[in-house]
């Protein structure tokens, strides 16, 4: 499964060429609905393909655009590892394709920059958080949101925790045994240590020379990240393992057990009850801020305010609607807004515009469902300061 770091969706919210073709659909592990996935990508691509003609591009320039995607129709590998939704990302000379654990709107949308909005809750301060299951025999990394889980892969550990410490003379770890049952495994597993003394020293030492090694993995993997992570192991490796970690965001909360047998979704369970508090204490926090404010000119709720707040930088708080899109136009010289009930050649999603801006200018964006969002409308924001520039809309 692709993991979609903050870095990776600011190069895509960066990127600005004559068109950009953004593809997003849900897509199914399982069930009658997986055969059915390859044809609704192809129709999708017809629907690019003819929008893309519409804005003026060459037929052998689209064909070239399209063509990344058109090659994972045919890899059927691919279509038999699949997330909760897909977005395929494409602008002359360069492709991007994620496969995510978020379900997003069938949707395609044409314009000089990519539609990103459907993604921001997977890197969002909203509910996306990592989990490192470390037991005897592997180690495994997972991306979660509130809904869903994938596990991402971790490159850079070699072996497993139990080759590791293979090495150790038996007769010098005090109270290890390889019969009998290992603390959280099978009977007939080897223990790894418990007790004190040299040889149980050398042991705890051999764990920590190997979890930084995974520390080193799990840092190259969550580069630029923010997201909290959690940890499930047995109890006695948990303290080893935070004496390793240097990755800055590593939650208090743990997931106690061995995880070897337990499944991603079962941790994905227990590790949404470790850090939900933490995404519903932020946001409930922000939007208490909001109510608070309502009527100054700290908060705004239309897109004639938010939008040249956002491409100013003097949005600290963002709450914007997920599966709904306002079409239009900003002209930012002119401060102007042009709002259409239809997209019309050269639209936008104005609402995922001032996300962007919001998100590349240092702000907070809650990506969410209407009844979760202040005030009632599509979009809200806290500014960072008084005094607001608001425009008119020209319908």
């Amino acid at each position: 499964m692709d993991i979609l770091t903050r870095q990776e969706l600011r190069s895509l919210m960066e990127i600005r060429s004559r068109q950009h073709a953004s593809i997003l659909m849900p897509t199914y592990r399982t069930g009658r609905k997986t055969r059915q996935q390859r044809i609704r990508l192809k129709n999708l691509l017809g629907e690019a393909e003819q929008r893309l003609s519409a804005a003026g591009l060459r037929r052998p320039e689209i064909i070239a655009m399209l063509e990344p995607a058109q090659r994972v129709l045919r890899d059927g590998l691919f279509w038999s590892h699949q997330g909760d939704g897909l977005a395929v990302y494409l602008a002359p000379g360069l492709s991007h394709l994620f496969r995510l654990p978020l379900e997003v709107p069938e949707l395609v949308v044409v314009s000089d920059r990519f539609h990103v909005k459907p993604l921001l809750p997977l890197i969002s301060n909203d509910g996306r958080f990592y989990l490192l299951a470390i037991s005897q025999k592997r180690i495994r990394l997972f991306q979660g949101s509130k809904h869903s889980v994938v596990e991402v892969e971790l490159a850079g550990v070699t072996g497993s925790l139990v080759e590791a410490l293979r090495g150790d003379d038996p007769q010098r770890q005090l109270q290890s045994h390889t019969t009998g049952r290992a603390p959280g495994g099978r009977r007939g597993q080897p223990a790894l240590f418990h007790g004190h003394g040299a040889g149980a020293d050398d042991a705890k030492g051999r764990i920590l020379r190997y979890f930084r090694e995974v520390d080193e993995a799990v840092n190259a993997a969550l580069s630029g990240e923010q997201a909290p992570l959690v940890l499930a192991a047995v109890k006695y490796l948990l303290p080893i393992y935070r004496e390793a970690n240097s990755y800055p965001y590593l939650a208090e909360g743990a997931i106690g057990g061995s995880p070897e047998r337990q499944s991603g979704q079962v941790l994905h369970g227990r590790g949404w009850e470790a850090v939900a508090p933490l995404f519903a204490e932020a946001q409930q926090g922000a939007a208490r801020r909001y109510n608070q404010a309502v009527g100054n000119d700290l908060t705004a709720d239309t897109l004639e305010t938010i939008l040249p707040a956002a491409h100013h930088g003097r949005v600290e708080v963002l709450f914007v609607t997920v599966g709904f899109q306002q079409w239009g136009r900003f002209d930012a010289s002119a401060n102007e807004v042009r709002l259409h009930v239809e997209a019309e050649p050269g639209d936008e999603d104005l609402l995922d515009l001032a996300a962007v801006q919001t998100f590349l200018n240092g702000g907070t964006v809650y990506a969410v469902g209407p009844d979760e969002l202040p005030g009632g409308g599509p979009l809200a924001a806290l500014l960072r300061w008084e005094g607001t520039t608001e425009v008119k809309p020209s319908l």
